[in-house]
């Protein structure tokens, strides 16, 4: 039997959404927009990265606001049960520079991300994504070295890596989401999503 690799969602299935904290703290709504409501990954960076510019706003003001986010309550004990058991892999479509306070705070867990330019005075230019279609390349990848991966997330571009393995779940997900995707077990509790992991090793 091959061995298991857990992947998982960061923003809404272990921290808050990063982006509408910051939308809350700047004041700026149209910054909340995330995956769960614009599916094209690129359209929605270059409309976020396009107001930023607009606002005068860059990494450090963004940065400021993360520093101020706690993981969801829960949200360490499962990821430690979670590791005790198997290996875990945290799959984002997060930066290297928005995450790293976050991860000190779950542990120090493997995180597997994207990457942001960012010039001299702070001002974003833009990103990098590690590869196309990361969450999906990634769980091939992680196949392709002989594990049987079981991935969850709350969004629509983490559908692909859902799909894609021995089994998978949605956590703390939309209506609308759930209405178009009602094979795929939903969880709203980490107790009840770590028996459904547990019961797919």
């Amino acid at each position: 039997m091959a061995p298991h690799i857990v992947c998982m969602d960061l923003e809404g299935v272990l921290v808050p959404e990063i982006w509408i904290a910051f939308s809350e703290a700047s004041g700026i709504p149209e910054l909340s927009r995330t995956t769960r409501d614009e599916p094209d990954y690129d359209k929605l960076m270059n409309f976020r990265l396009d107001l930023l510019r607009r606002k005068g706003l860059g990494l450090p003001q963004i940065q400021e606001v993360i520093d101020t986010i706690d993981p969801l309550p829960g949200a360490k004990e499962f990821l430690d049960e979670l590791r005790a058991i198997t290996q875990a892999v945290i799959v984002s479509d997060t930066f290297d520079q928005f995450a790293r306070p976050l991860m000190r705070k779950l542990g120090w867990p493997t995180l597997l991300c994207n990457t942001l330019e960012v010039a001299p005075d702070g001002t974003i230019a833009g990103y990098r994504l590690r590869c196309k279609d990361t969450k999906l390349t990634t769980v091939k990848a992680l196949q392709s070295c002989g594990y049987d991966t079981i991935s969850f997330g709350d969004s629509f571009n983490d559908l692909d890596m859902i799909s894609a393995g021995k089994t998978g779940f949605l956590f703390r997900t939309t209506a609308a989401i759930k209405e178009k995707h009602p094979a795929i077990p939903a969880f709203e509790d980490y107790a009840d999503l770590l028996a459904a992991v547990k019961a797919a090793l």
